[in-house]
């Protein structure tokens, strides 16, 4: 599950944490909405010190407006995984991504779950971030990374 196209480094970091096993990637990224609480986020460049993001805040497309960039983002993503050599797959979840990831689980059979994404202070003191929910949820073990760079803060 990611927010945003990954990065070289969040390509290469997740196809080598599993040295060289066969790994096939299933990828579930939701376009920003109106779930995506924008004062939370605000907070959270507050917290990391981006304070011009934060000011930005307003300008970042959500709802029907989110959907090409985070295809893009999608798209992106996907052709990096295939370019590392492994299969992968992929599609938008725009409602209730914690029940799009079980049913992928559970239709994929898959061993673990990936959460990439940018430091959320505010979700992740409270648990209410995706992996921590999704520990709770999907029944495999859920992996929490952080992204190694800003790849755009638009999908």
């Amino acid at each position: 599950m990611i927010e945003k196209a990954l990065t070289s480094a969040d390509v290469e970091f997740v196809t080598t944490l599993h040295g060289d096993e066969p790994v096939s990637f299933h990828v579930l990224l939701q376009p920003r909405g109106d779930q995506a609480d924008r004062l939370l986020r605000a907070i959270d460049d507050v917290a990391l010190g981006a304070l011009d993001e934060a000011a930005r805040e307003g300008e970042t497309p959500e709802g029907d407006e989110a959907k090409v960039p985070a295809r893009q983002a999608l798209d992106v993503s996907l052709v990096a995984l295939r370019a590392a050599g492994h299969e992968a797959d992929g599609r938008l979840v725009e409602d209730h991504p914690l029940d799009a990831l079980k049913t992928l689980v559970d239709e994929a059979g898959a061993d673990e779950v990936i959460v990439l994404t940018d430091p959320h202070y505010v979700e992740e003191f409270f648990h209410r971030d995706w992996a921590s929910r999704a520990r709770h949820k999907v029944g495999v073990p859920v992996l929490k990374l952080f992204s190694h760079a800003k790849a755009g803060r638009d999908a």
